[in-house]
């Protein structure tokens, strides 16, 4: 199996893994087994979840760069929903600015560590 369908096949079992897992809990909340209420203010941590795919065994920068943001991403919007550190919507908003900057200035340092032709091959 080389890099590209191993990436792929790992992408498509983690979708089904979370497909599987929101189901169920659908389910057993039906069932009344499980109350969705209480556990759907982890939400943003799927974000962090696929970030976390897309950079474990990453076959380019972008993969990478956009994995970062995922996560990034993901475990801010668990503070606002947290209501962490005083966090909202409204007094937060910037952080996201801040987070695009950074993303923007790491990524050439990113692209430098992976192979030219690697980043060429997976552009679609």
């Amino acid at each position: 199996m080389n890099t590209d369908s191993t990436y792929e096949w790992r992408r498509q079992l983690v979708w089904g893994i979370i497909i599987i897992v929101i189901g169920v809990t659908l389910v057993l909340d039906r069932m009344e087994i499980v109350e969705v209420d209480e556990i759907w203010h982890y939400w943003p941590l799927l974000l962090v979840v696929l970030g976390m795919n897309k950079m474990v065994g990453y076959p380019t920068a972008r993969h990478f760069t956009n994995g970062l943001w995922l996560m990034f991403l993901g475990l801010w919007l668990f503070a606002v929903v947290e209501h962490l550190y005083g966090l909202t919507l409204h007094n937060s908003w910037p952080f996201v600015i801040i987070a695009l900057g950074v993303k923007i200035v790491i990524e050439p340092f990113i692209k430098a560590r992976f192979a030219p032709h690697s980043e060429i091959r997976n552009e679609k």
